[in-house]
């Protein structure tokens, strides 16, 4: 079965002078890029998700603003699937786990922002849906959070819910890694 990608929520506002800047933003694009530019030179399926704010008091990714737009790094090309979401998981209330079955998809890659909220949500569901998943570590990106008064850096963020998915939900591993991981399936 193909593996295909699923990049989420690579949008405007999380990039340097956008709503919510992530940390590490720019570099996640890039390896996000190269895992794109992997999957449409095997034309394997490419899925971009794109978050669109409709909650009352919403600060970003606002409908028709250039924040909700997708990075320029990752721009879906006509022919690829844009699915549209109002919540973290990429799965709810939207047409991607029929889309994945529809093309006999079992195996997914991940990547995308934000590391604690959206990519979580989305690798926890595909792989409840049954999907075998691999997690870009270095294509996703997150901020730092603060509980309690105590503030927890994006790096630890990251790592702690990377960390979590790892084995579970999923196979968490470099960008590069995926891509000769699937070199060597698509030799087979």
């Amino acid at each position: 079965m193909p593996a295909g990608l699923i990049l989420v929520d690579i949008q405007n506002d999380y990039f340097p002078g956008g709503k919510m800047e992530l940390e590490g933003s720019e570099q996640a694009a890039q390896a996000a890029g190269r895992l794109l530019k992997f999957f449409r030179e095997q034309k394997l399926p490419i899925v971009h998700i794109q978050h669109l704010a409709i909650l009352p008091g919403s600060t970003f990714f606002i409908p028709q603003t250039p924040g909700v737009e997708i990075r320029a790094d990752v721009q879906p090309l006509s022919n690829e699937t844009v699915i549209q979401k109002h919540f973290p998981n990429s799965f709810r209330e939207t047409g991607l786990l029929a889309h994945l079955q529809k093309q006999n998809i079992d195996q997914l890659v991940v990547a995308g922002m934000m590391t604690h909220m959206c990519i979580d949500a989305t690798a926890r569901a595909a792989a409840d849906f049954g999907f075998e998943c691999r997690i870009a570590q270095d294509a996703c990106a997150t901020r730092s959070l603060t509980m309690n008064d105590k503030e927890v850096s994006a790096s630890d963020v990251h790592t702690a819910f990377l960390a979590a998915l790892n084995g579970a939900y999923g196979r968490v591993i470099s960008a590069g890694a995926v891509m000769e991981e699937l070199q060597k399936d698509l030799r087979l």
